[in-house]
């Protein structure tokens, strides 16, 4: 990667200065990107920047705005020629839409999750992708979170034997930011969307498409086991936005393999621990956030480096063929084969 990449950031809240952060973090450690503009309509200046919400940590540095450019709309945005690459952080409603037109314009694209909460949109935005020649990412964190990468290749790899059974927990308190779209499952879908989507992700990363599902639960706290014919014997996901925000935010995740247990605890010093027989063993994953690495992993498949590894628009369409199923089958509380 040898020509500067410049980027634009289209909405300026939580996700959004996760974006940017993690794009100046690429280029402190040599990826040639700069951060030329955002777009928010809600911003008069860039010099009161509250960016402090969100579940994960994101990074503790500060934005550095002092070569940013501040557009009152997507459209001014698209019209700089500066900026080669666009990550849409709007909210969920605005995503199909907004990644067309930067598709359109001849910009590459990084979209925040969910796509949408209506699969037929998402497939929308994977057609056009599929027509464009530009990179068009979901973004999709926990597929590079170093932690989760790890236990994917051992998955897949069979590094421990076949797993029997897989269970993830993804748990903490409705966002408090941008606080009425959240509230609004019409809008933003709810925890289902935008929390349990991540396992839902990960799962059919990990073991393909599942036949059907099985989910029981409302907006606030759903629960669903996958069904495979060819695969673990259970494979469950929880995710809740009910708990009090005193508790904080929780992921974990175990994962039984036939001669071993894969240990994943966020809240842990050691957050990946693999247990064999009488023996644990700590797995070091690095420092960098699943932010860090969706965005490199970004970079580098614009500029076609070998073997760069990214979640395609195909993917986040099934994932959300998967969701919806699971939506049917909680208002259904029966088992729904998945349709594709």
């Amino acid at each position: 990667m040898s020509e500067a990449l410049g980027i634009g950031i289209i909405g300026y809240g939580f996700m959004g200065s996760t974006h940017a952060r993690a794009y100046q973090r690429a280029l402190r450690d040599g990826y040639p990107c700069r951060l030329i503009a955002i777009a928010d309509s809600s911003m008069r200046s860039l010099d009161d920047v509250d960016d402090s919400s969100g579940n994960l940590e994101t990074g503790s540095h500060p934005v550095d705005f002092s070569a940013v450019r501040l557009y009152r709309n997507a459209e001014e945005l698209f019209a700089d020629p500066d900026i080669h690459v666009v990550s849409v952080c709007t909210h969920t409603d605005t995503h199909v839409d907004i990644a067309i037109a930067a598709l359109r314009a001849g910009k590459h694209v990084l979209v925040e999750k969910p796509i949408s909460i209506d699969p037929d949109q998402v497939q929308r935005l994977a057609d056009e992708a599929a027509r464009s020649d530009r990179v068009c990412m979901p973004a999709m964190c926990m597929r590079y979170w170093p932690a989760w990468v790890k236990m994917h290749e051992m998955i897949r790899n069979e590094q421990h034997g076949r797993v029997r059974s897989a269970e993830f927990h993804r748990m903490g308190s409705r966002p408090t930011w941008a606080s009425e779209f959240y509230a609004d499952e019409t809008r933003s879908g709810g925890a289902l969307y935008d929390l349990h989507i991540h396992d839902t992700d990960f799962i059919v990363h990990c073991f393909g498409l599942p036949r059907s599902v099985s989910a029981s639960g409302d907006g606030l706290h759903l629960s669903t086991i996958y069904h495979y014919d060819d695969g673990p014997v259970h494979v469950m996901a929880q995710g809740a936005w009910d708990h009090q925000p005193s508790v904080g935010f929780r992921m974990r995740c175990t994962i039984v393999c036939e001669r071993a247990t894969i240990d994943f605890d966020i809240s842990r010093e050691d957050q990946l621990v693999v247990h064999r027989g009488d023996e644990s063993e700590a797995i070091e994953v690095g420092d960098l956030s699943g932010y860090d690495a969706e965005v490199r992993a970004l970079l580098k498949t614009i500029v076609g480096e070998p073997r760069a590894m990214h979640a395609s628009m195909e993917h986040a369409a099934q994932v959300a063929r998967v969701l919806d199923t699971e939506r049917v089958s909680m208002e259904r509380a029966q088992t729904v084969t998945i349709e594709f």
